[in-house]
């Protein structure tokens, strides 16, 4: 089939066999000459391969082995902006779209799949590629260290979509299957903010769209040692010098239209109620010990 397309296609003998167009224009002129001279060899394909046996080295008929750098390896991508993505992170150090620690629907009914996917494999992915394109490689440090500085170089729109949106995944667990809050976390819910049900009203007043117009956040975040809840415009977070709430963060909830609106339309406060069944309070009670030793979650 090569010698074939050969025969009418130089470009593909140059690029198979290494040689340059102008050289694979030559032969296959001697191919044609070699068909008129040789009709005895019986059929045009026969004439093409003694032409590519006399005018070319038996090593550039070898087959050329092919590797992929760790980088390239490092996922497999999907469409649309996750393949912008997996692009971008070729380079080393370069960030890159996590999985989702779930199937697409395991969150349902309180997030749907086609919301997850649509979330994940186009939102999540554009703002990966989005400070992989802004960044060098060289200058790639880890997503959690890079939100310190995010607000002072302008990284705070694509890299702090990086870091939300892989704390977002991973606060998420199928409904059941979250567990509740550590004996320290229920305690520090308390002092902060009387009760859980408490806490609750609050975090659901606080995102609901006369408090966080239009796109943001809300956070519950420690300070010190202390529990605190806040809420920030766009993609900021707590962890960048500047937001208007700062400290660690260990829980957020994304109110950006496109996290909901498929399913819920402009019922925000629906979607924000039902984000308590599929709370992952065990990995938010692992934050919450890591943050009072002044560790940020790391992805």
């Amino acid at each position: 089939a090569f010698v074939a397309a050969a025969a009418s296609r130089p470009r593909l003998l140059q690029s198979r066999c290494t040689q340059s167009y102008h050289a694979a224009r030559r032969l296959r002129q001697r191919f044609r000459s070699a068909c008129k001279l040789r009709p005895s060899l019986g059929s045009r394909r026969s004439a093409m391969k003694l032409v590519v046996a006399l005018a070319l080295p038996a090593a550039a008929l070898r087959p050329v082995k092919v590797t992929m750098s760790a980088a390239q390896n490092r996922r497999a991508f999907v469409i649309g902006g996750t393949a912008a993505a997996a692009a971008a992170a070729t380079k080393a150090n370069a960030y890159s779209l996590p999985d989702l620690p779930y199937a697409y629907d395991a969150l349902e009914p309180s997030i749907d799949a086609a919301t997850m996917k649509f979330h994940h494999d186009k939102h999540h992915a554009t703002y990966v590629a989005g400070i992989n394109g802004k960044l060098d490689e060289k200058d790639q440090p880890p997503i959690a260290d890079l939100m310190k500085i995010a607000k002072d170089k302008g990284y705070n729109n694509a890299g702090g979509g990086v870091y939300n949106h892989d704390m977002f995944w991973q606060a998420m667990a199928p409904k059941g299957k979250g567990g509740a809050p550590s004996a320290a976390l229920a305690a520090a819910i308390d002092k902060s903010f009387g009760s859980m049900d408490k806490m609750k009203e609050e975090w659901e007043a606080l995102a609901a769209p006369a408090s966080t117009f239009g796109s943001g956040w809300v956070w519950l975040y420690v300070k010190g040692k202390d529990l605190k809840m806040g809420n920030t415009p766009n993609q900021d977070n707590p962890l960048m010098k500047g937001a208007n709430v700062e400290g660690i963060p260990i829980l957020g909830i994304d109110v950006w239209e496109h996290a909901y609106y498929l399913k819920y339309q402009n019922r925000r406060p629906e979607y924000v109620k039902a984000f308590w069944d599929v709370v992952n309070w065990n990995q938010v009670s692992a934050w919450y010990d890591d943050a009072l030793a002044g560790k940020a979650p790391q992805f």
